[in-house]
């Protein structure tokens, strides 16, 4: 690993970031915060990608080679339960995905490779907005970012809590899953509880359309293709003796693989209209594709593997750096991975016991009000990020 000078600062920083967090396009102070350290170190950089985004380069040697590393920004709209001196000072705002910690990891990559430059190219530093359901990365890309700032490979990070603190999980090809939100509209014709025979109630609709969606999945992919279907709203009704004219369900389809997602949506179209017919009703559909799947290209995946197990030598390695499973969460990095090749890397954040003192009540899971992240990846995070450039623009 390598010793950075001025960890103290970026550790600083990563805490500054956390008790001041932004949501989705609103990360003005952060990237005012990111442009002002950027330029300190010597570093050219442009804000306002995207919205809020913001670029760092640096350029060193002959070569025309150029590597893309990117960190996000954003925060999340929830509430914190931690007490300790760097909790949010924003009720409803929380660092609680580690975005403070990526942000913080880039800033010190891109400060050591300023003072070192033992590298031929030019490296980007990518500081992300609105990962966190705004689709950051597409808005950056339709802001031109590989028009303005050429990159022939991207890669990104993530902490992840449950892998044993500072170790790698990499995969070639799907790593996390694709995002969509559906909503069904059922319509039909509202009355009096007590003379059910007057109307076309939408509720036993419903009740069977949950039911019928359950069996996509289990009965129409095949096994071997993973995929998740989740019913988690269900809205109908306003009074106990009105049948209501209408009701709707919503939830979360989550795969692999755009003929997968596909499929779902047909069979979701066919089983809304058919049910609905059958008791007298009409059906609506809404499906949106947020998030595409992540897949990672083969070649950058496994220098990124050559880098991990390098910088743990033949000993550490075996215990510190391995194959990851695919996961069902989503992450937009996939828009840029669908530009450009690239890698996306999983960093372990621990088991939660780096957390200070008064925190609140764990597991220190993602998304979770007690989360914080690791301060102690900060150096190893950098550390990757440095020797990934150094090996790719050798």
């Amino acid at each position: 690993m390598i010793k950075f000078t001025g960890i103290d600062e970026i550790v600083a920083i990563r805490r500054d970031i956390h008790a001041h967090p932004e949501l989705c396009y609103e990360e003005h102070r952060t990237a005012a915060l990111i442009e002002q350290k950027l330029k300190e170190w010597g570093i050219a950089c442009t804000g306002g990608i995207g919205k809020t985004g913001v670029v760092g380069s640096i350029k060193a040697g002959t070569s025309n080679k150029t590597i893309g590393l990117r960190a996000d920004m954003d925060a999340l709209p929830m509430q914190e339960e931690n007490n300790f001196a760097h909790r949010s000072r924003h009720d409803g705002k929380m660092h609680g995905c580690g975005h403070d910690g990526h942000t913080a990891i880039l800033l010190a990559a891109a400060r050591h490779l300023s003072e070192n430059r033992n590298f031929d190219g030019t490296v980007r530093f990518i500081f992300q907005p609105a990962e966190e359901g705004g689709a950051g990365a597409k808005a950056m890309i339709e802001d031109g970012l590989f028009e303005r700032f050429p990159c022939d490979a991207v890669f990104g990070l993530h902490n992840w809590p449950g892998m044993p603190e500072g170790s790698f999980g990499y995969r070639a090809g799907p790593l996390m899953a694709s995002s969509n939100i559906f909503r069904i509209n059922i319509r039909g014709k509202g009355g009096h509880a007590a003379a059910p025979q007057d109307s076309a109630d939408p509720v036993p609709v419903i009740a069977q359309l949950v039911q019928a969606l359950q069996t996509v999945v289990s009965r129409n992919i095949r096994p071997i293709d993973a995929a998740v279907l989740s019913i988690t709203q269900i809205h109908a009704g306003t009074a106990s003796n009105v049948i209501p004219d209408h009701g709707w369900i919503g939830g979360a389809v989550r795969a692999f693989s755009d003929e997968v997602v596909d499929l779902i949506e047909a069979r979701m179209n066919q089983l809304a209209t058919q049910i609905a017919n059958a008791f007298g009703c009409t059906s609506e559909v809404m499906f949106e594709r947020r998030y595409p799947a992540l897949v990672n290209s083969e070649a950058e995946t496994e220098l990124c593997a050559e880098v991990m197990r390098g910088l743990y030598g033949a000993d550490k390695s075996v215990e510190y750096v391995f194959e990851h499973e695919p996961v069902m969460p989503s992450e937009d990095f996939a828009f840029m991975l669908q530009e450009r090749p690239g890698s996306y890397v999983f960093l372990g954040n621990g088991d939660g016991s780096h957390r200070q003192p008064d925190h609140g009540l764990g597991p220190c899971l993602l998304h979770n009000p007690s989360y914080d992240f690791n301060d102690n990846l900060l150096g190893i995070g950098a550390s990757f990020w440095v020797r990934l450039t150094e090996k790719y623009l050798a």
